[in-house]
Order: structure tokens, then sequence, then C-alpha cells
């Protein structure tokens, strides 16, 4: 039996690095951690958030979707967040909501690949 401790990482794959990375680090404030490869071969750079690691990869074969995996990114102010990514005119696959433990929304990524942006409310965690 596996006994799995943690999820180690999660990674969208990407068709266009750099334009993916303007928009972790520009748009959504990530700071690369590690980042190998060149372009026109494989290519990984991987985000620090919390206790866990978002990574981008490029590799043959492997293509973005909008209906893959997710990651949900915990944000100090939501609305504050909400109001940046309007401003820097990024496509929302799901507008802003509550639920009873917190608020989302569901962006695109510049490839199409969907990202959470998330908020618990004061008495979850």
């Amino acid at each position: 039996m596996i006994r799995a401790t943690e999820i180690a990482f999660s990674c969208y794959p990407v068709t266009d690095m750099a334009r993916t990375r303007a928009f972790y680090e520009g748009i959504l404030g990530l700071k690369p951690t590690m980042v190998v490869g060149e372009p026109g071969g494989m290519q990984w750079v991987e985000y620090d958030v919390g206790a866990t690691t978002l990574s981008l990869g490029s590799a043959p074969g492997w293509n973005p979707s909008p209906d893959g995996c997710c990651v949900a990114l915990e944000v100090e102010d939501f609305d504050e967040a909400i109001a940046h990514l309007k401003a820097n005119q990024v496509r929302f696959k799901m507008e802003p909501f509550p639920t009873p433990v917190c608020q989302m929304a569901f962006i695109l990524d510049p490839d199409g690949s969907t990202v959470c942006i998330h908020k618990r409310n004061a008495n979850h965690h």
C-alpha cells in the first residue's frame, strides 16, 4: 500500500513559458524558486506557496486543459485580488461567489488552465 504524506507539488502544462511566467509572476505575484530548461526544450518553473509548490512545465505531448485539476490560491484580501485581476483583464471562468466556508472565483491562465482564487471565511481554517 502507498501511504502518501503530502502533496509534493501541483503542475500545469504550458505552451509558452515566458507568457505564462509573466502571468503567474506579474499578475498573481508569485516568485520563482526554481527555473530549469531552455526555450524549445523541456522547461520547469516552481513557486513555493506556503508549504506547497506550484509548478509550470513544458514538455512534448503534455497539453494544457481548462478541465484538468485546479490549484486554489489562498489570498489575504479577496476583494482586492478580484479587483486586481479585473484591472489586468484576466479572463474569469466563474465570477466570484460565496460558499458557507469561503469566497472563490475561477480564472483562466494564458493557456486556459483553471486557477481558483480563494479566501476562507474567518471561522474556517
